[in-house]
């Protein structure tokens, strides 16, 4: 896995810290995020689009990423975008 790190959350400290990263070699982006309260987790499961069975499958996790990392984010497209992924 050939990861290259983005950025991590600005006022995260020296506690968990979300972070961004983009995974050249899958050609994904990777976030470490906040677990989101299970009221948030819920709404998202039952959320119910055409395509998508409701749920969350227990190989995925929703996860919060603040709106301060946006610059981040932008980045992140950025750099898969150059490199053409």
């Amino acid at each position: 896995m050939a990861l290259r790190f983005i950025g991590i959350d600005p006022d995260t400290g020296q506690q968990g810290s979300p972070t961004i990263w983009v995974d050249e070699v899958r050609r994904e982006f990777v976030f470490q995020g906040l677990r989101p309260d299970t009221e948030l987790e819920q709404q998202c499961a039952a959320f119910e689009v055409p395509g998508h069975a409701p749920g969350i499958p227990s190989h995925e996790a929703v996860v919060r990423v603040p709106f301060r990392m946006v610059a981040m984010l932008r980045e992140a497209c950025d750099v898969a975008e150059r490199a053409g992924l």
